[in-house]
């Protein structure tokens, strides 16, 4: 039986307008990052991208890069999309970047003209797809000229090849010059996608916020879980199997006594309002405007669920604010900062 989307997916998600663009996104987007490569079955895939669609979650976040192997993630996309999303690929925004490492050599990473369109122009190959409605640049590069990279975004939109343009991970400095720069092409930046959790506060403290305000465009949060730190795993230690006992992204060496009773102390709010940490980890990162939505992903139809129910409960009080603040502070756990502080871009 072909699929069929639930009726009423639009009845109850929250739905915030980027900036002041016409562009809409859901609260909460679903990210096809770290579990949508070759090593994971395509039929989970499937089932996590169509349980989002039936709850109203319209926005699909891929990369470049995206698998294992690199690409592997729009490719699979690629196969959902021809064989249950076609007809409905008017109600779907979906997004993808380039600026991370995607091949060998100068033009398989960085900022420059010819590696922002060919990457493009690949990417729309693995996912069958005419143009996609955000392209990023997924981080900054300092061996490459502002201008030269926001001629590139422009570009792309008048070829027809993406609707909007966003970046991701500059600094605000340079968002609001990448801004200016795309104003006067023509081509209006209208998104930024940085980090963003309880554990990492720097839009706040930095100010990208309120340049986003200022210049107009929105902010999608992207590892608002702290790479799954926020959830009620991690309170006692590393488990066996956890993503933090398997190296990668998210650093053992982050997770301190400190850091454990900061998510007992969140845990224990998060208990009072009937939400799990995870939940509220989600529900406190949507707590202003400015925010348009965030980029979570999911192993499973279960966790998926698990993390769109924090669009219930998004109201908080003072009291409860300030209670959370106790506990949520900055505590440097984030993969990001040298490349928005302006590490150079490297290729093998």
């Amino acid at each position: 039986m072909s699929y069929q989307p639930a009726a009423d997916r639009y009845a109850h998600i929250p739905v915030r307008r980027s900036g002041r663009s016409g562009l809409q996104l859901p609260g909460l987007s679903l990210g096809l990052w770290q579990r949508f490569g070759d090593d994971r079955s395509i039929q989970t895939q499937r089932e996590i991208v169509l349980a989002a669609f039936d709850r109203g979650v319209f926005h699909l976040d891929l990369a470049n890069n995206y698998g294992p192997p690199a690409g592997a993630a729009e490719a699979n996309l690629g196969r959902i999309l021809k064989q249950d999303l076609a007809a409905h690929r008017d109600e779907l925004v979906i997004s993808t970047k380039a600026g991370w490492t995607m091949g060998p050599g100068p033009f398989g990473i960085g900022g420059s003209r010819k590696y922002l369109v060919s990457s493009l122009d690949r990417s729309l190959e693995r996912m069958g797809l005419d143009a996609v409605d955000i392209f990023y640049h997924h981080r900054p590069d300092p061996d490459t000229p502002l201008e030269e990279t926001a001629a590139a975004l422009d570009h792309i939109v008048r070829s027809g090849r993406a609707h909007y343009v966003g970046i991701s991970s500059y600094s605000p400095q340079d968002s609001r010059t990448m801004a200016g720069l795309l104003r006067g092409l023509g081509t209006p930046l209208t998104i930024h996608q940085p980090s963003y959790s309880m554990f990492n506060r720097w839009i706040e403290a930095e100010g990208l916020v309120d340049a986003a305000a200022d210049e107009g465009f929105g902010i999608i949060g992207f590892s608002p879980l702290a790479q799954g730190m926020l959830t009620d795993k991690y309170i006692g230690g590393i488990p066996d199997g956890a993503r933090a006992a398997q190296g990668g992204t998210l650093n053992p060496d982050w997770l301190t006594d400190e850091v454990r009773a900061r998510l007992q102390g969140l845990h224990d709010i998060a208990a009072g309002r009937g939400q799990s940490l995870a939940q509220l980890a989600l529900s406190w990162a949507l707590r202003d405007p400015r925010v348009t939505s965030l980029v979570a992903g999911a192993s499973n139809v279960a966790q998926l669920e698990e993390n769109l129910d924090a669009l219930d409960h998004l109201d908080f009080t003072e009291a409860e604010l300030r209670e959370i603040d106790r506990f949520a502070v900055d505590c440097g756990i984030d993969n990001w900062a040298d490349a928005r502080n302006g590490s150079p871009v490297t290729f093998r």
